[in-house]
């Protein structure tokens, strides 16, 4: 259905005309009523689900099969079915590839948002988003805060992210975009291609995400870093 602020008037004109030139109050007033009644039924993208949900939801929208986006992403269909049962938390990597795989914006995968110039995110706003699950993302893993989740449309990703070492080696990602790494506290290790830098509180690294990249704390403590991620894919 056409924006209401665009249309909404010659939908209701339209409307009236139905009732011919002796329509009276009581009918312009039903024909309001019912034009609003539409409006309200109108399926609208419910910005309260979970990554896994959306993600699922998106693909069924679009009449992809698990193995179509699994083509498309080079992640496994069991791998897939987890995330959208919300066994497996994606990190930014994968969510990347999903939103190139189900053409969006990595933004609307996290959160759908709003549809307009700015948007403020309050500090006792931000939601603390995991990459494993609670059991598990003491082990191994990082924690992140989305902070312009309610920007729809957004081409940028800012994120503070907690890094965490622990026993389990990852493997260094590839995916679209570019990235930009502010280190805030704790010293961080970056492998990108075949090349290693240790960065201080301070110290930033801007990267194209298509070379093969990892960052990590570089010290048993964790790390926390404002990084940006930076995808034109829709």
């Amino acid at each position: 259905m056409a924006h209401k602020d665009e249309n909404g008037h010659h939908e209701l004109m339209d409307r009236m005309d139905a009732f011919g030139d002796t329509a009276g109050e009581n009918d312009y007033l039903a024909g309001v009523d019912a034009l609003e009644a539409e409006r309200n039924h109108e399926p609208t993208e419910d910005t309260e689900l979970p990554v896994g949900q959306r993600v699922g939801r998106l693909r069924q929208q679009k009449g992809l099969s698990l193995a179509d986006v699994a083509q498309r992403t080079g992640l496994s269909e069991k791998t897939l079915e987890a995330i959208e049962k919300g066994d497996h938390n994606p990190p930014l990597g994968e969510l990347v590839k999903l939103g190139k795989a189900l053409d969006m914006k990595l933004g609307t995968l996290i959160a759908g948002g709003e549809d307009r110039p700015y948007t403020v995110l309050r500090v006792a706003e931000r939601q603390a988003m995991s990459r494993y699950s609670s059991q598990r993302q003491t082990a191994y893993g990082y924690s992140y805060q989305a902070l312009a989740p309610k920007k729809r449309n957004r081409s940028m990703e800012p994120f503070l992210v907690t890094l965490r070492r622990g026993e389990q080696e990852v493997e260094l990602t590839t995916h679209d975009g570019e990235e930009f790494i502010f280190v805030m506290e704790g010293r961080m290790e970056a492998l990108v291609g075949g090349e290693r830098e240790v960065l201080e509180p301070g110290d930033c690294i801007y990267y194209d995400s298509t070379v093969p990249h990892l960052v990590r704390p570089a010290d048993d403590g964790p790390t926390l870093i404002l990084a940006v991620i930076y995808s034109s894919n829709r």
